[in-house]
C-alpha cells in the first residue's frame, strides 16, 4: 500500500514537553494519526492532549529513552509507515503532502526525511558531496537526524528498529548505518522543509539537569556506537582525548568555583567511564 495519511502514523516521544507540543501537532495535517509516548508519569498531560485532539493517543511510559519510546510507538501503530518526529519541530506548509507525493513516485527507500530550513545545520550526513548539489528533488544520504524521519516498516525485518541500548543520542545514526549496510536507500527531500528548534523539548525549568544528562549520554553513546560498529580498541582510541580533557576541565572549573561547568565535565567523564566499563546507559535526569 502506498503512502497516504490513512497509511501513516506520526510518533512523537515527549518528556515534559507540554510547553511546545501544540505547535508541532498543529503543523501536521488535521486528520493525522498521532501516537505520543510520554516518558514521565504526567497523566494530566495525557488527559489534556487526548481531550483536545481526538486523533491523538498518548501512552504514559517509563523513561527508557528515545529509541525505546520510538520503538513502542512504531510497534503499536497499525500503518505501514511511521513518521518519527520530535516535539520541537514544525513542518512548513505542504511539506507532508510533498513527502507523500514523492514517496508515491519513488518508493525505493527505507528512510525518508524532510530537509531542515537551517542551512547552517543540515539534518543529514553524506560522504558524496556532489550529490548535495544535484538537480534532483532529493539527496541519497548516509544518515539523517532523528528529529524527523519517515520509516517504511515493510523494509525492516522482524520489527527491528532502534537499538534500545542507546538512551539518548546516536540511535538514529546506528539505525541509518545498519540500513546502509543492507544496501537500502535513505533520502532527504529538498522540497519538504521542517523547522527544528533543537533541544527545546523539555521545559526550560529543567534546563540544568537536562544539560547534565545530555553530556553524560552523549559521551556514553559515542563510545557505545563506535564500539558496536568499529570495535572496542578503535572506540577507546577515539574517546581517550575527550576523557583526558574532561578531567582537566573538571579540575580547572573546580579551582575557579564554576559549579555548573564543573558538573558538565564531571558528567562527560562519568559517561565515558561507564561506557568503557560496559555499563548500561543508566543515568536519568533528576527531575
Amino acid at each position: 500500500m502506498s503512502l497516504s495519511l490513512k497509511n501513516l502514523t506520526f510518533i512523537i516521544v515527549t518528556f515534559k514537553s507540554e510547553h511546545i507540543i501544540h505547535k508541532c501537532i498543529n503543523s501536521l495535517p488535521e486528520k493525522s494519526k498521532i501516537i505520543i509516548i510520554e516518558n514521565s508519569s504526567d497523566k494530566k498531560f495525557k488527559e489534556d492532549l487526548e481531550k483536545k485532539y481526538p486523533n491523538i493517543k498518548v501512552i504514559i511510559e517509563e523513561n527508557k529513552g528515545m529509541g525505546s519510546g520510538n520503538n513502542l510507538g512504531i510497534k503499536i501503530c497499525k500503518t505501514d509507515y511511521a513518521f518519527i518526529i520530535n516535539p520541537d519541530v514544525e513542518f512548513e506548509n505542504n511539506a507532508i503532502q510533498r513527502i507523500i507525493d514523492f514517496s508515491n513516485e519513488k518508493s525505493d527507500y527505507s528512510i525518508l526525511a524532510p530537509i531542515s530550513d537551517d542551512i547552517d545545520y543540515p539534518n543529514y550526513k553524506v560522504k558524496n558531496k556532489d550529490s548535495i548539489n544535484n538537480k534532483l528533488d532529493y539527496i541519497n544520504v548516509d544518515s539523517v537526524d532523528g528529529f524527523a524521519m519517515l520509516i517504511d516498516k515493510r523494509k525492516f525485518d522482524n520489527d527491528i528498529y532502534f537499538d534500545e541500548n542507546f538512551f539518548l543520542y546516536l540511535e538514529n545514526e546506528d539505525l541509518c548505518l545498519r540500513k546502509k549496510k543492507e544496501k537500502q536507500n535513505i533520502y532527504i527531500l529538498k522540497t519538504a522543509k521542517i523547522n527544528h528548534l533543537g533541544g527545546k523539548s523539555p521545559s526550560i525549568i529543567y534546563e540544568n539537569e537536562i544539560e547534565y544528562s545530555r553530556n553524560w549520554h552523549w559521551m556514553w553513546s559515542k563510545f557505545y556506537f563506535n564500539k558496536k560498529h568499529y570495535g572496542y580498541v578503535n572506540s577507546f582510541l577515539k574517546i581517550f582525548p575527550t576523557l583526558v580533557s574532561s578531567q582537566f576541565k573538571y579540575i580547572y572549573y573546580f579551582i575557579i568555583f564554576k559549579k555548573h561547568e564543573k558538573k558538565i565535565y564531571k558528567m562527560r567523564f562519568l559517561g565515558i567511564i561507564n561506557a568503557i566499563l560496559g555499563k548500561k546507559s543508566w543515568y536519568r535526569p533528576k527531575i
